[in-house]
């Protein structure tokens, strides 16, 4: 793992930290791949129930790639592609992930640090965060698979917004576009965050991925097959959907086995 990466454990929470605050928590090669490895490694650990993806310090989400290092790793010909390729990785480990993934971004998040956010299920921001991706003033693009998330997140036409401007631009902004679902008092970030990761992971875990699922699907315009169809009431078979029920009428709490 990177030095630019730490994970940690609470409760059913994974929480992803991008770790390099001098630098307000670039990433480079190795970052990239550390943050692919980080959410992969979580997504297939029964007792994660949320993944939650914030930077270090109190400056900044992240700033994406480092450009410091591009001389070295991303200048031209096959190196470019081979980090385009560790970045796609990473952007698919968080967009793929089948355990719900909450961003907590607070201070600057720019350029990649805007792809990882728009990856993520859900995405909460304190009230000064500043967004955008200013690369036309580097002269390189986001490839398709960079792209990808951020269309999802936000459609064409703020997308275009965001890359033919190169604005930085505020939280309120970024909200109406879509960019973030929740914007927060700077004093309440962390707590509110973590209360939208402790809500999910209470929730019955086969469900949550259920619905990611579905919910990617329907982008989809193709018509949905007899079993997809199907799919859609399987959590009825379910454990879970027994101890849900029952916890209700007990006006008890559920404890969700993932069964």
């Amino acid at each position: 793992m990177s030095e630019r990466v730490r994970v940690a454990r609470d409760g059913s929470i994974e929480v992803v930290t991008l770790d390099y605050p001098s630098r307000l928590n670039v990433l480079d090669r190795a970052g990239w791949e550390a943050l692919a490895t980080a959410v992969r490694r979580a997504a297939e650990d029964a007792e994660v129930r949320c993944i939650l993806i914030r930077g270090a310090g109190r400056k900044a989400f992240s700033a994406g790639s480092d450009i410091s290092v591009f001389p070295a790793q991303r200048f031209e010909g096959e190196d470019v592609r081979s980090y385009g390729a560790v970045i796609e990785s990473a952007l698919t480990a968080i967009s793929d992930c089948p355990v719900p993934t909450v961003a907590m971004i607070e201070g600057a998040c720019v350029g990649g640090g805007v792809e990882i956010a728009a990856c993520c299920d859900l995405r909460i921001c304190s009230a000064s965060s500043r967004f955008g991706a200013p690369i036309n003033r580097l002269g390189l693009t986001m490839s398709h698979a960079e792209l990808r998330p951020l269309v999802r997140a936000v459609g064409s036409n703020a997308t275009l917004e965001i890359l033919l401007e190169g604005a930085i631009f505020g939280a309120a902004r970024a909200q109406e576009m879509g960019l973030v679902n929740r914007v927060v008092p700077d004093a309440e970030l962390e707590v509110e965050a973590m209360n939208a990761a402790r809500r999910v992971a209470a929730g019955a875990p086969l469900v949550n991925r259920w619905h990611k699922k579905f919910v990617r699907r329907l982008a989809d315009p193709t018509p949905l097959s007899e079993e997809e169809i199907a799919e859609g009431y399987a959590a009825f078979d379910t454990e879970d959907y027994r101890t849900g029920v029952r916890a209700f009428l007990e006006k008890e709490d559920p404890e969700f086995e993932g069964r």
